[in-house]
C-alpha cells in the first residue's frame, strides 16, 4: 500500500535559496566594512608621513631656526628635511611656511575614489592633524585627530 520511501540526495530549491539570502545578508554587512577598512589603510599613508614630517620640521627649527618649506612631491626637498619619501606613494605632499621661523602647514591630498574630489589630511606646527576633506564618505568633517 505504500510506497518505499526513497533516500533523498541533494538539495531542494527552497533549501537553496535560503542559503542565498542569507549569503546576500551577510555580504551585504560585510562589503561596507571592507570599503571602509581599505580607506582607513590608505589613509594611514598620509597620517603617518605628515606626522613624521610633524617631527622633522621640529627639529629643523630647533636645529637652524627655522622651518623649511616643501614643494608638492619634490623628493629634493623633502630628503633636505630628512624624510624619504616611499617609491609609489599615493599622496601629494606640501609643506607652507608663511613665517618660517614661527610656522608651518603641512598637506597631504589625494582623490582616492577618482570623483574629482580630494582627500586631504593637514597638520600644524602645533602637531595638530586631522582631515579637512574626507573623499570617500564627500564629507567637509574637519574631524581632529591626535597625534
Amino acid at each position: 500500500m505504500f510506497s518505499k520511501i526513497h533516500n533523498r540526495k541533494g538539495f531542494t530549491l527552497i533549501e537553496l535559496m535560503i542559503v542565498v539570502v542569507i549569503i546576500g545578508i551577510l555580504a551585504s554587512l560585510a562589503i561596507p566594512r571592507f570599503m571602509q577598512a581599505t580607506t582607513k589603510a590608505k589613509q594611514s599613508e598620509a597620517k603617518g608621513l605628515l606626522k613624521q614630517i610633524y617631527t622633522m620640521e621640529r627639529t629643523e627649527r630647533q636645529a637652524n631656526g627655522e622651518y623649511l618649506a616643501c614643494a608638492a612631491d619634490d623628493a629634493d626637498d623633502f630628503r633636505a628635511l630628512g624624510i624619504e619619501l616611499p617609491e609609489g606613494h599615493k599622496y601629494s605632499y606640501v609643506v607652507t611656511c608663511a613665517d618660517p621661523e614661527q610656522d608651518f602647514a603641512a598637506e597631504a591630498t589625494w582623490d582616492i575614489d577618482g570623483d574629482g574630489n580630494t582627500d586631504t589630511w593637514q597638520m600644524t606646527e602645533t602637531g595638530e592633524l586631522w582631515c579637512a576633506y574626507d573623499d570617500v564618505t564627500d564629507t567637509d568633517n574637519g574631524d581632529y585627530v591626535r597625534p
